[in-house]
């Protein structure tokens, strides 16, 4: 049996109604009566009728769709940001499209301007661990388009945003290692330049001061590309251990499982029972050898609150004046 599209015109010439009083049935207007309403619906159900979404968007110059823009899908705790955005499109009958920068700076340039160039609503974003150049982006919040940042944030630019509170979660765990008797604590991190690398580097100093233990920059080492590329970590992961660690925080979901794949190609590292706490939102974390501690951010919860934020910017009849941080805590697990 052929696909038949049928129209608002369709329905109204077969219930012998105007077309703007079945369209106004569909959206369960005030001014429609509830049989007029029961009527149409009934109908439009029998035809299997849909809603033309360009004529939808043309009308009412909305495309109904969001772009999210992450360094990473398989990223776990990205994976679950964008369920959490998910959960809030779709019951406010929002598309999202989903696209990565894999952490490159041109990339994320690109997905930007696709999106925008895409009459799509708004954007929810991740910065790259590229990205320095944000005038670009800095543009289009000044012409009014939304864009709602999330984990990497720029400070430069008012708009929506939603972080967690990462120089607690990295005192938390660091707070852990140094009263577990660990005295060269060393520190796994992403690019220098992120919000995220530059709070939790903080939440390190804090944490190793509760202790009376002295900074030493030489325990820090910054993966530009976040835990993208194996061959970044296992560097880093070898100065760390000349360094002759006997702990370490970790600050990146990507970065956590890298050290360990990193130690476990070493039979001499494993021997040297370096104990573990860092970020991460596996949800087999409990199978990792060695154990670590978890740091573990509310990624659904980030998800959904940024959503929550782009839509309302969206369909406000103002421009927004005031713009909130939305800072969420996070939950520390010792092992």
């Amino acid at each position: 049996m052929p696909f038949e599209n049928y129209t608002i015109k369709d329905i109204a010439k077969a219930l012998n109604l105007s077309p703007s009083t079945v369209s106004r049935a569909l959206r369960d207007s005030y001014e429609i009566s509830t049989e007029t309403k029961k009527l149409v619906i009934a109908y439009a159900e029998k035809i299997n009728y849909r809603v033309n979404p360009i004529a939808r968007s043309l009308k009412e110059r909305k495309s109904y769709s969001l772009g999210i823009i992450v360094s990473e899908i398989a990223n776990n705790f990205f994976s679950q940001v964008i369920d959490g955005i998910e959960s809030i499109a779709y019951d406010k009958n929002y598309q999202v499209v989903i696209s990565q920068t894999r952490e490159s700076a041109d990339r994320e340039r690109l997905n930007v301007e696709h999106f925008y160039s895409r009459s799509m609503d708004g954007l929810l974003m991740a910065l790259s661990s590229e990205t320095t150049d944000i005038q670009y982006l800095q543009n289009l919040t000044e012409k009014g388009f939304p864009i709602v940042f999330f984990d990497r944030v720029p400070s430069e630019i008012q708009a929506h945003k939603v972080t967690i509170d990462n120089r607690m979660g990295a005192y938390q765990a660091v707070d852990y290692l140094q009263k577990s008797g660990k005295k060269r604590i060393g520190h796994l991190t992403s690019a220098e330049h992120l919000s995220i690398t530059k709070e939790r580097l903080s939440g390190y100093k804090t944490g190793l001061l509760a202790g009376g233990l002295d900074f030493d920059p030489k325990l820090v080492k910054y993966c530009k590309y976040g835990g993208l590329h194996q061959d970044e970590i296992n560097q880093a992961v070898a100065e760390l251990i000349e360094q002759d660690i006997d702990g370490i925080f970790i600050s990146g979901d990507k970065l956590t499982t890298g050290y360990l794949l990193a130690i476990k190609q070493n039979q001499e590292y494993l021997q040297l029972n370096i104990e573990v706490a860092g970020f991460t939102n596996s949800k087999v974390v409990s199978l990792f050898t060695p154990e670590i501690s978890t740091v573990r951010q509310p990624a659904f919860e980030i998800g959904k609150r940024a959503a929550e934020l782009l839509i309302g910017q969206i369909e406000s009849k103002h421009r927004e004046e005031a713009y909130e941080h939305i800072i969420l805590g996070t939950e520390f697990i010792a092992k």
